[in-house]
């Protein structure tokens, strides 16, 4: 008996010691990939987008190689607008794309959201637009949120002036007060930029954007707010933060004579806006449900190291969390209610 035992023993180790020499021949071989493609939509200076993001290529090559994917290329590309992004990606031209929610929902048949970024709080976050105007400085807080408020913004016309006077006084914008002024709007497809504003013209004087006498689009935030610096428009629609990312440039760059806390004012406020997402392309041939979770887990895990956390600060991102179709439900609202569907 106790010879039997002592066998078994034996053959016992000898297993265990085969099995781990085979373990790594049998392993899952990672999964290589030649190039993946990622469009940013273009709220920021082109330029520098590509090289504030230049590091997420390797930071991604990286990350996914510790998830099973080797990837021999990243390519990182910023569109022409931000339909051209979505497009990219309902085409399959594009495997992963950084884009708002409205142009998510958009493209939502064919792009299929993994992430929604988180962002710092600000200090003010008034639906009232007077309370926007005290000529300080709008600063973030320590609270992460999952949304932001859309802002239209006077600048230092004459007009721009007259508009932000009777707001700061308490007194009610008409149709005609806004009708008058030079508008700059983005893309149709960006929630601040054009969805949230023409949702809150919808909302407080039955009109659209479509219906301004004076509207030029621009095709980033810098260009729009350099118009609004060099008096060529009154007013900007943009987010919460467009102020506090020109601060610097507003002056030195754009031309303005007065600091961008006095020059412009808030002369409206929009309902939330959800974040930002991250989004895949459904018809690449390139993507697939493995590479989706790997994608997620890896921006996840750069977005909590220093370096990333520089990359993806260019759109004032501090994180991602995973986000499902129907997060972007309200988003598919008011896109309805300002096609009048």
């Amino acid at each position: 008996m106790k010879k039997s035992l002592k066998l078994f023993a034996i053959f016992t180790l000898i297993a265990t010691f085969v099995a781990g020499l085979i373990a790594p021949f049998t392993a899952k071989a990672a999964e290589k990939i030649d190039t993946i493609k990622i469009g940013f939509v273009p709220s920021r200076n082109p330029d520098e987008i590509v090289t504030s993001t230049e590091p997420l290529k390797k930071l991604l090559k990286d990350e996914l190689a510790k998830n099973g994917f080797e990837v021999e290329n990243v390519e990182i590309t910023v569109g022409t607008n931000f339909e051209a992004v979505g497009e990219g990606l309902a085409s399959g031209t594009l495997d992963y794309g950084f884009i708002p929610s409205g142009t998510y929902v958009l493209f939502s048949d064919d792009v299929e959201v993994l992430l929604t970024a988180t962002r710092q709080g600000l200090n003010k976050n008034s639906a009232e637009p007077k309370d926007w105007n005290d000529k300080k400085a709008t600063e973030p807080t320590d609270e992460q949120v999952t949304f932001y408020k859309g802002l239209v913004l006077a600048g230092p016309s004459a007009k721009g002036k007259e508009l932000a006077e009777k707001v700061n006084k308490g007194e009610k914008l008409t149709w005609d007060d806004l009708n008058s002024a030079k508008w700059t709007v983005l893309s149709s497809s960006s929630a601040s930029g054009y969805i949230y504003p023409t949702l809150w013209l919808k909302e407080n004087f039955g009109k659209k954007i479509t219906d301004l006498a004076n509207v030029v689009q621009s095709d980033s935030y810098t260009n729009a707010m350099t118009r609004l610096a060099a008096e060529q428009v009154d007013i900007v629609v943009g987010y919460a933060d467009l102020r506090r990312d020109n601060v610097d440039k507003w002056q030195k760059e754009m031309g303005a004579s007065a600091p961008i806390w006095e020059a412009t004012n808030v002369i409206g406020v929009t309902p939330d806006i959800v974040n930002d997402t991250v989004s895949a392309s459904k018809t690449s041939t390139t993507v697939s449900p493995e590479l989706n979770e790997a994608i997620k887990k890896a921006l996840m895990d750069i977005a909590k190291t220093e370096e990333g956390k520089k990359v993806i600060k260019i759109y004032n991102h501090t994180g991602y969390k995973e986000a499902k179709d129907e997060d972007y439900n309200k988003e598919r609202e008011a896109q309805k209610l300002i096609k009048g569907n």
